[in-house]
């Protein structure tokens, strides 16, 4: 346990022991504070769900009755809700929009086929018209309103891509709440329970004990599974604190399992940044790292966001070996790097987007968005 999950945990079980030895008359403002304590440090619900269980495993009295431990436990449980209230009150919000995203997502997918039909009949029509040079000379009129329409066509369909893209974005966020709200308070209610039974089994009955304990242990393992899952679709820190958290935590992770070395740098400013751009730069980014640990041979790989005076950029570079960047950007087929859909992520917000590679310096990929920050200009 770091020092600050430490600090948290004792101040936790202290408060839950003057709300159990106060009683109901004690103000849920602890409680809350708690919550509010641990997202300032970074301690999300499950490292919380660990704190209130160690704490009502410390606080639980050995030799009461079982109906005096159940009353604790649910006593202790009023007090949890409670801190948890400041970490997961914003995870609700997109709960009631689904269904309207899935009749968007269902409209976009028939506005698709639509318009790819539309785009192979254009096609078709251009080539007649190719090969009657003299009717297309005689039908100027036509043939130029034809070009716009093809023009426009493709502006809808990237527009369309882009709007697939958003959907994306939303239904990830969306599955990332309910297993935040639902799954992972369903399992820390079971963790919960197993150790009051652990409690109650008594000191005699060693081998009860020792199925219980691995129980837990598979509970435990459960919870992180989900926690892991939830924020790989969408992690909860990208919405609640900020994108800067939200990169020095994956970059932590990326690092622990990859065994790269990894420099991140940014400003504090980048949190002016509008919501989809900040995602954008997330979603890049990490792409980027992915990159770099399946195909590049890196040893070391740097993250830099740098202000400038009307747009932000963010590099990723490393030192592995080069690839041909016109040849993977150009091809329909070749998406191995994953380029492709940086590209438009960064060019759907107003971006551009950029690769360098060259043979023994590395590869260093380059996102570029529009920010002009409050106050100036």
């Amino acid at each position: 346990m770091n020092p600050k999950t430490l600090s948290l945990s004792r101040r936790y079980e202290k408060g839950l022991r003057n709300y159990l030895r106060n009683g109901p008359r004690t103000p849920s403002r602890r409680a809350e504070g708690l919550g509010r304590a641990a997202v300032s440090e970074g301690i999300e619900t499950f490292d919380l769900a660990n704190i209130h269980g160690q704490a009502l495993l410390a606080l639980m009295p050995a030799n009461g009755s079982a109906a005096s431990r159940e009353r604790t436990v649910k006593r202790a449980s009023d007090f949890f809700l409670d801190a948890l209230f400041p970490i997961e009150k914003t995870h609700r919000a997109t709960v009631e929009n689904i269904s309207q995203l899935k009749r968007s997502n269902e409209s976009l997918r028939v506005r698709t086929i639509e318009l790819t039909t539309a785009n192979r009949r254009l096609k078709k029509e251009v080539a007649q018209r190719e090969s009657a040079e003299r009717s297309l000379r005689l039908s100027e009129r036509k043939h130029l309103a034809l070009l716009k329409e093809a023009r426009q066509m493709q502006l809808r369909l990237r527009n369309l891509s882009h709007q697939i893209l958003l959907a994306q974005e939303e239904e990830r966020k969306e599955i990332s709440r309910e297993l935040h709200d639902e799954i992972v308070q369903t399992l820390t209610g079971i963790n919960v329970q197993l150790a009051s039974l652990k409690i109650e089994s008594g000191a005699s009955k060693k081998s009860f004990s020792k199925h219980i304990t691995y129980t837990q242990h598979l509970v435990e393992k459960s919870v992180d599974i989900v926690h892991q899952f939830a924020r790989d679709l969408r992690p909860t820190l990208l919405d609640d604190l900020g994108l800067i958290p939200a990169l020095q935590t994956y970059i932590k992770g990326f690092a622990a399992r990859t065994g790269l070395r990894v420099h991140f740098s940014t400003f504090a400013g980048i949190e002016e940044l509008s919501n989809d751009k900040r995602t954008v730069l997330y979603r890049v980014a990490l792409a980027a790292l992915v990159n770099v640990a399946e195909h590049a041979q890196a040893s070391r790989v740097s993250v830099e966001i740098k202000a400038l005076p009307q747009a932000v950029v963010m590099e990723v570079a490393d030192d592995g070996i080069s690839f041909n960047v016109a040849r993977v950007l150009d091809s329909r087929r070749n998406k191995r790097l994953g380029l492709i859909g940086m590209r438009e992520r960064v060019e759907m917000v107003g971006g551009t987007f950029k690769v360098d590679s060259v043979p023994g310096r590395g590869t260093t990929i380059s996102a570029r968005l529009p920010f002009k920050r409050a106050g100036k200009g």
